[in-house]
């Protein structure tokens, strides 16, 4: 046997890397005649083989169908219509028929096509069986197994729509008396197993599972008439008169089962819970609920929200998986205590008027009793639950009077004694409602503070569970404290609990928490923030390590990973202004920044870059250590991190710009090269998407800039690769930011720039397209191209930095149409400015008014490419423009492709060399230069030049004045400042 299982799950993992190659163009691995030969055979073992090998071969079945239906296996429905037919092949049948359906289950319509035909070939035949099936007197347990593949089937099948074989009334209502039998069928005694593990997963209760997420799945999706299409209108009012009462007093009676202490598997309740809970909005169905709703409320609903059996096992036995289960979404979903929560709230919402007051009045008598009893008596697990129920209904209860009035009072007489507790679920659920409520208003600051101490002495309580909620509750406290005087005396003790639980728990949410209070204290917590990094990076380094391991574990420990990456981040933000700290936080961090900048980080990447620009960007140098992170990160980009391309010009900038000598100097490694080598490759790369390669020419604007006369031997390099991606350039974006490295070397260097294009044959057409971007608008005047105030000042440095040249490298005709072009672009500038400025002053959100530096483009570009958008689609302002730009050989045309890029204004806000330089007062001082220089050149000029551009150089250098008065204004400000 052991031979047979080994050969199994071998024959499955080959079946699942090799049957169908990931990529298209990939060789197959496994022969045609391989495959047939394995397809005719593998059916009938379905049947042969035990159970323990069945799931690895049900795993190969699944991969060949999914591969292979219904094209290269098409006579696989013809072979589970005829084995239904055969008594000792039905089960063979129905299971292939099980992983055939679940292939289309989530499926769109026109995926499902394959679906319809599967249904009308076999659902006939499987109704027949499944009829034959419900009337067995007796039927041993093989008969549930059955039962429950068929259920499984009709569920893959009617999960997003109903077949329309399954609309003919008389169709749907033979299957509808057959699942309502099983609904309304007690499970058979005989047989269960006595463990509750065991027991939860027998085939019978399995069945009865299935049938009610069946009926649970057609109520909610096919029987309510608010979320239906109008032709399925017919079919929901249908369903709402003839099943859906019917149903509910199927659920109400199987619910019974709990006052009477009967056993109901968890699923099964949360399942009922979950229809009883969709049914309290609908009148009829209500109407119908009422008779019974105190039973229901009182009797059943309120038993599963107290403290259980279960519950005390599994506080005292794994206290880490009762923090898990307590916080776990999936757990939730399954969850009986869940399912009544939200029956109550939703009870509540809707039928308040009714029922909010006697519930309330419910959970007051169980207040009442146990402050009246004596210890030993006091009902502790109805108190956890009454203590459940009130922070269940918080937002309702600070809604609703009279209610909201005496939420205070409630607490410091029900809530906050409980905090010591003899009973520790009590001091966890004290905790955790406190927390509930910490927004409300507290009449009497000592309350607040009370409940600040309790919640402190929390995070040291014997019992694990007691420190998380106290924890959880900690944030909400945090939050929404107005006066951080508050917790301002208990912060060393409260962060020292803190890294405690840290060091037990791995769990995101507490680590949101820290986030919480360092966000809420900011420079305050300059004196924990080697403490606190240093116990975030091992806690960091646990959490990695669980998820490693374990791979059976679910992704908590990947994301209380991410969330100390995160939390790292939010720490180097808050003490930004304290540059020496960073110095010493640097060794901490640095293992954390090495190993993850590997293909070892790719989860936590994005945080782990962000750390790095935070490192890179306040530290008051850049450290030889840190420099040491530059290859990892050229490695990865080469490799495998092109996603992160955008995330990552963020340090790569910094270590430019920041460390300009360091970057231009060091040979080894040689940091100018690797750049190159990395620039080169993806603008070069055919098959890059214009967005994605976006970073490339923003990183060579930042050699440009920041480098100016120390890099003469890359511009050719530079010009040449953005020359050629210009060619190819579709995106009116990426074109800007192509024509802009242009007008950075331009800045850097314009006689050795304009010397490199002409050698290359492409200054003519260069200077044509980007005066025919220049000039390109939309019908409401907007201009297309160079958006952000950025691209503007990037353009009137370069074109400026052309007016200084002599006469013999600019001829007269090529100077007028520079000059010209910059006092519109100089004017348009002004105008973003003041616009910025005005939005600022009025509490506008950002620098441009626009949105993104980026847009989404699947959404924007298949309309606009194909012509369908007249309102965004460009306005050539003359037939020369069109000319100029048909003259720019080799470049597309601006004009033929702009998909309307949003305005980009996300980087506006990083630093640059050119902030200092101002353009108006460079252009000015430039044009004074050639009219000393060269004063014929200078009128002859001017006389070229019609009213309206003599009024707007007029008007320039009316401001380029304005700007040097405001700007030495605020240098003697700034020096006053400090």
């Amino acid at each position: 046997m052991a031979v047979r299982q080994v050969a199994s799950i071998h024959f499955k993992n080959f079946i699942a890397k090799n049957w169908s190659p990931n990529d298209p163009d990939e060789s197959p691995k496994v022969l045609e005649s391989d495959k047939a030969m394995v397809r005719e055979n593998i059916l009938g073992f379905i049947v042969q083989v035990p159970p323990l090998l069945r799931a690895q071969l049900g795993e190969s079945i699944k991969t060949i169908i999914h591969s292979d239906y219904p094209e290269q296996w098409p006579s696989l429905l013809h072979w589970v219509s005829h084995n239904l037919d055969l008594q000792n092949q039905i089960f063979g049948a129905l299971y292939v028929l099980r992983v055939l359906a679940r292939k289309y289950e989530f499926k769109s319509e026109d995926e499902r096509i394959p679906l319809y035909r599967i249904v009308e070939e076999t659902f006939p035949r499987l109704l027949s069986i499944f009829s034959k099936l419900v009337q067995i007197v007796n039927p041993p347990i093989e008969v549930a197994d059955l039962i429950k593949l068929i259920c499984k089937i009709f569920w893959s099948s009617i999960y997003l729509e109903i077949p329309k074989q399954l609309f003919d009334p008389n169709v749907f209502n033979a299957w509808m008396v057959l699942f309502i039998n099983l609904l309304e069928r007690p499970v058979p005694v005989e047989g269960q197993p006595i463990d509750p593990e065991i027991r939860k997963s027998w085939a019978w209760w399995k069945v009865k599972k299935w049938t009610i997420h069946i009926l649970n799945r057609l109520y909610t999706r096919f029987g309510d008439l608010k979320l239906q299409k109008p032709e399925s209108k017919a079919f929901a009012q249908m369903f709402q008169k003839t099943y859906a009462g019917k149903i509910l007093a199927c659920h109400m009676q199987l619910l019974n089962a709990i006052r009477s202490g009967d056993y109901l598997p968890d699923r099964v309740v949360n399942l009922v819970l979950q229809y009883l809970t969709n049914s309290v909005t609908k009148n009829s169905m209500y109407q119908m609920m009422q008779p019974q709703i105190d039973i229901l409320l009182f009797e059943i609903i309120f038993p599963l929200m107290c403290f259980n059996d279960n519950d005390q096992k599994l506080w005292e036995e794994d206290p880490h998986e009762y923090v898990r289960k307590g916080y776990d979404i999936i757990e939730d979903l399954y969850s009986p205590r869940t399912a009544a929560m939200d029956f109550v709230s939703e009870l509540v919402r809707k039928r308040g008027k009714s029922n909010l007051q006697k519930f309330i009045h419910f959970i007051v008598d169980i207040f009442r009793r146990y402050d009246e009893a004596s210890a030993d008596l006091k009902p502790y697990r109805q108190k956890d639950g009454a203590l459940l129920a009130i922070g269940t209904l918080c937002d309702k209860l600070k809604q609703t009077d009279p209610y909201k009035s005496e939420l205070e009072r409630m607490l410091v007489q029900h809530v906050f004694p409980e905090f010591t507790s003899r009973v520790g679920h009590l001091r966890a659920k004290a905790a955790w409602v406190a927390g509930q409520y910490a927004h409300i208003n507290f009449s009497d600051p000592n309350n607040f503070r009370q409940a600040m101490h309790c919640i402190v002495s929390g995070m040291r309580d014997p019992d694990l569970p007691v420190r998380v909620d106290s924890v959880f509750a900690l944030r909400s406290f945090v939050e929404a404290c107005k006066d951080l005087n508050e917790i301002r005396p208990i912060l060393p003790q409260l962060l020292d609990e803190f890294f405690k639980l840290m060091n037990e728990v791995e769990n995101e949410d507490l680590v949101f928490t820290l986030e919480t209070i360092v966000d809420k204290f900011g420079e305050e917590m300059a004196p924990y923030a080697l403490g606190l990094c240093q116990n975030l990076a091992a806690a960091f380094w646990r959490c990695m390590a669980s998820s490693e391991t374990d791979d059976e574990a679910d992704d908590s420990g990947a994301l209380a990973a991410v969330g100390c990456l995160r939390a790292i981040s939010t720490i180097l933000e808050s003490i930004s202004s304290l540059p020496h700290l960073f110095m010493q936080i640097e060794p901490t961090l640095l293992p954390i920044m090495r190993r993850m900048l590997t293909s070892d980080g790719q989860d936590v990447y994005e945080e782990v870059l962000e750390i790095v620009s935070y490192m890179t960007f306040f530290s008051p140098t850049i450290s030889l250590d840190m420099w040491s992170l530059w290859p990892l990160m050229m490695e990865a980009l080469n490799d495998w991190a092109i996603d992160f391309f955008e995330n990552i010009l963020v340090p790569l900038d910094n270590y430019i710009s920041r460390g300009t000598d360091h970057f231009l100097e060091c040979k080894d490694p040689d940091y100018q090269q690797s750049l190159w080598n990395a620039l080169q490759s993806i603008m070069m790369d055919e098959n890059m998407e214009d967005s994605d390669i976006e970073p490339a020419p923003k990183l060579i604007e930042v050699v440009f800039q920041n480098c100016k006369g120390n890099v003469d031997q890359w511009v050719e390099h530079y010009l040449r690769i953005t020359i050629e991606r210009l060619r190819r350039a579709k995106k009116p974006y990426l074109k800007c930011l192509l024509v802009q490295v242009i007008a950075n070397a331009l800045y850097y260097n314009p006689a050795l720039t304009l010397e490199t294009l002409n050698k290359l044959g492409v200054a003519a057409d260069i200077f044509n397209h980007w005066f025919a971007m220049l000039q390109q608008v939309k019908k409401s005047g907007a201009r297309v191209n160079f958006k952000r105030e950025h691209d503007k000042k990037v353009c009137c440095l370069g074109l400026t930095s052309l007016i200084a040249l002599p006469a013999d490298k600019i001829p007269a005709e090529a100077l007028d149409r520079i000059f010209k072009a910059t006092l519109e672009l100089l004017v348009a500038y002004k105008d973003q400015v003041a616009e910025a400025k005005k939005q600022n002053e009025e509490g506008a959100d950002d620098m441009d008014g626009f949105d993104a530096d980026e847009e989404d483009d699947d959404e924007v570009d298949s309309d606009k490419e194909m012509g369908l958008d007249d309102e965004d689609g460009d306005e050539v302002s003359s037939l020369q423009l069109q000319k100029l730009a048909a003259e720019a050989r080799g470049f597309q045309p601006a004009d033929e492709d702009d998909d309307s890029d949003d305005d980009f204004s996300d980087d506006e806000e990083l630093h640059s060399p050119i902030d200092e330089v101002d353009p108006f007062i460079f252009f000015v001082e430039t044009v004074q230069g050639l009219q000393a220089s060269d004063p014929a050149r200078f009128q002859n000029l001017m006389q070229t030049l019609d009213f309206r551009y003599q009024a707007l150089a007029s008007g320039i250098a009316q401001h380029a004045e304005e700007r040097k008065i405001e700007i030495e204004k605020e240098k003697s400000e700034k020096a006053n400042a400090q």
